[in-house]
């Protein structure tokens, strides 16, 4: 009985003591009540091992709830040069962007009309602000993703039917997924036309029957052909389509909606249409720099019976996507565009003062536009060269901090780094150096050059 008396266990502070204390309700005020008890139980199991002394629990769970963020994706500064950066979350949002999204977190108008108190038509902002920025689109629709606009008009405008597609653009995209394999998921019939180098305007019409439901023409944007190659371009293909009574849709992926001096051969929506496409597929967090969406440009008639499939419900987007796609459009250039046309001397000029407080050389270094745009062109920059050991401290910094490791350095590239985070990227560099010199040992940290260049998968 006495040895049970002295069990240390007897000290572990009680639950409804604990969840009441002052500084744990205040700590947890971001939390759930589910979660902050899932907590002190951990805390408390820990004691029970003998993992910690039973005075050390409340200590614990103060320095869990208090760390502890509402959601469980870290801020990231991308060093890595790589504009749009699918593992990083591709575009970021402009200031306005996220000022909108975050006035449209609440209850809104997003299907009402104010005036009359009427139902009203869904994301007639974001409408208006495609049409205003694309005025060769007759309409707009806005849906999830890229992926959901191309199953989308796939299936509305082909059901079962058949939808012809070069071999040359069959294409696969990050994590496996395969263009084809998607449009087929929905129903719909692939007619392949052509070989994967050579594609001509007879292997078209030779295809075009009554059980053709489009033409699609989809942008080889994470890759290049290269050699003895054909194909055939929009405003060839479209008087064939025309004369035989087929839509034209055209997948151009990076979301340009007019041309982009600084990605000259990149397609825009707005080219596309004037040439003759009755449909543009584009994707919202490329290049047109706002929120993960599926933005289709074309035809009234054609928007009119992708918004009556029944698939239109399934796909379309949220109240945050379309008012950020709506703020993007109508606010200032945003961080994407701006990281695309960034001038290599002035980039140059504020990496060097960086440098210089870090003690560290510049080297010349190529950014990519990523995201699966702009493939193979280089955006001509510099970059601050440092310790190769240090990308993984980086990384495990707060903000993160992601570079890329290339031939034994690792690599700040700050392109893609808003100028008024030079001073916390600076701050980080010299945290992680003074945690490294700490360290125990040269094994007490993997090396980082088994990680990709740049993380970034192509898509």
């Amino acid at each position: 009985m006495v040895a049970d008396e002295q069990d240390p266990r007897r000290r572990i502070p009680r639950t409804d003591q604990l969840l009441g204390h002052p500084q744990v309700r205040a700590a947890g005020e971001a939390m759930s009540e589910r979660v902050v008890r899932g907590i002190v139980r951990a805390a408390q199991d820990r004691a029970r091992r003998g993992d910690i002394p039973p005075e050390q629990v409340l200590e614990e769970i103060l320095a869990a709830v208090g760390e502890r963020p509402a959601g469980s994706l870290r801020p990231v500064l991308n060093a890595t040069g790589v504009i749009v950066h699918t593992n990083l979350g591709r575009a970021p949002l402009s200031e306005v962007a996220r000022r909108a999204v975050s006035d449209a977190a609440g209850y809104t108008d997003v299907e009402f009309d104010l005036a009359t108190g009427a139902r009203s038509r869904r994301g007639a902002g974001a409408r208006a602000a495609l049409l205003a920025a694309c005025p060769q689109a007759e309409d707009a629709l806005v849906v999830n993703n890229g992926a959901a606009a191309l199953v989308l008009a796939t299936t509305a405008l082909a059901g079962t039917g058949e939808v012809v597609l070069s071999r040359g653009e069959m294409i696969e995209i990050g994590a496996g997924f395969r263009l084809p394999d998607l449009i087929a998921s929905a129903g719909a019939q692939l007619r392949e036309v052509g070989t994967t180098n050579r594609t001509h305007l007879a292997d078209y019409t030779d295809a075009l029957g009554a059980n053709t439901g489009c033409v699609l023409s989809i942008h080889t944007s994470n890759y290049r052909i290269i050699g003895f190659t054909s194909s055939v371009p929009i405003a060839q293909l479209a008087p064939v389509c025309r004369e035989a009574g087929v839509p034209l849709v055209a997948d151009l992926g990076s979301g340009l909606l007019q041309p982009e001096q600084a990605l000259p051969e990149e397609p825009d929506a707005g080219t596309a249409l004037r040439e003759g496409a009755d449909l543009v597929i584009a994707s919202g967090d490329k290049l047109l720099g706002g929120p993960q969406a599926g933005i289709l440009l074309g035809k009234r008639e054609i928007i009119a019976r992708l918004a009556r499939h029944p698939l239109a419900r399934a796909v379309r987007a949220d109240k945050l996507a379309l008012a950020a796609v709506e703020a993007t459009l109508t606010g200032p250039t945003p961080p994407v565009l701006a990281a695309l046309r960034t001038d290599p001397r002035q980039l140059r000029a504020r990496t060097e003062q960086v440098a210089a407080r870090l003690g560290a050389p510049v080297v010349e270094h190529d950014g990519r536009v990523g995201g699966g745009g702009g493939a193979e062109v280089p955006l001509p920059g510099w970059a601050i060269q440092l310790e190769e050991q240090l990308a993984t401290a980086l990384r495990s910094a707060d903000p993160a901090v992601v570079g890329t490791v290339k031939d034994g350095a690792c690599l700040l590239d700050l392109r893609c780094v808003p100028q008024a985070q030079d001073d916390t990227l600076t701050q980080a560099v010299i945290a992680a150096r003074e945690r490294l010199a700490g360290a125990p040992g040269p094994g007490a940290h993997s090396r980082a050059g088994a990680e990709p260049t740049t993380g970034e998968e192509q898509e």
